[in-house]
């Protein structure tokens, strides 16, 4: 995997996703340098590819719904376009270490307030994430194998257990950081150095050419 900071690699993906997202449309060979840029960074993060063509496939379902009533050619571009998109941030978000998201979040260029909000949302994430691998682990042991045997497993009385454990445990975890003397800021240095600013900075200018030659 790539040896990079967790602010630094989420910050490059948001710089590839907003530079494709702005392309102008029909713009296809600007939107092909896109693509290629986002395979070269799955490539970078070895993302796992059977759990990336997994989260893709379900992902671009969805979006084939809302896209193909606006046309076949508009809807051809904006679903190309959006799996541009999920590759490069499905890359970044298969290839997070355990219990970091919250770290990488505290990156981005937003006021504090919002940083906090988003931190505390990606612990609960993680928490709510691991309460459903943890029933889909008891489902299978209980011999209901399968994504069928998941679905008949997960029903309303499932859902709303999973919602209380989840809650439960979150509340644990927020009583252990009080215990620990939180105080609505967590200590985490997430600065760039000066390498990494550099490399962003390049980045960022050669998406903007990407993407404003897809006006002229």
């Amino acid at each position: 995997m790539l040896k990079l900071s967790l602010p630094l690699r989420l910050q490059l993906s948001l710089v590839i996703v907003i530079g494709a997202a702005l392309l102008k449309y029909y713009a296809w060979s600007n939107l092909v340098v896109y693509g290629a840029i986002a395979l070269l960074w799955a490539w970078l993060l070895r993302v796992p590819i059977r759990k990336l063509g997994g989260l893709l496939g379900t992902e671009l379902i969805f979006l084939s719904l809302m896209a193909l009533p606006l046309g076949w050619e508009r809807a051809s571009f904006l679903l190309v376009r959006s799996l541009i998109c999920l590759i490069t941030m499905n890359s970044f978000l298969l290839t997070l270490p355990p219990h970091s998201f919250g770290i990488a979040l505290k990156g981005l260029p937003v006021p504090a307030p919002l940083k906090q909000n988003l931190l505390l949302a990606g612990q609960y994430l993680e928490i709510l994430l691991s309460e459903v691998a943890r029933m889909q682990r008891s489902a299978q042991l209980r011999g209901l194998n399968g994504a069928g045997g998941w679905l008949r497993y997960a029903s309303a009385s499932m859902i709303g257990a999973l919602y209380l454990r989840t809650l439960e445990r979150a509340e644990r975890v927020y009583s252990a950081m009080i215990a620990r003397g939180y105080n609505g800021q967590l200590p985490i240095d997430s600065t760039l150095r000066p390498k990494e600013r550099f490399t962003l900075i390049i980045v960022g200018i050669t998406a903007t050419c990407i993407t404003f030659n897809s006006y002229f």
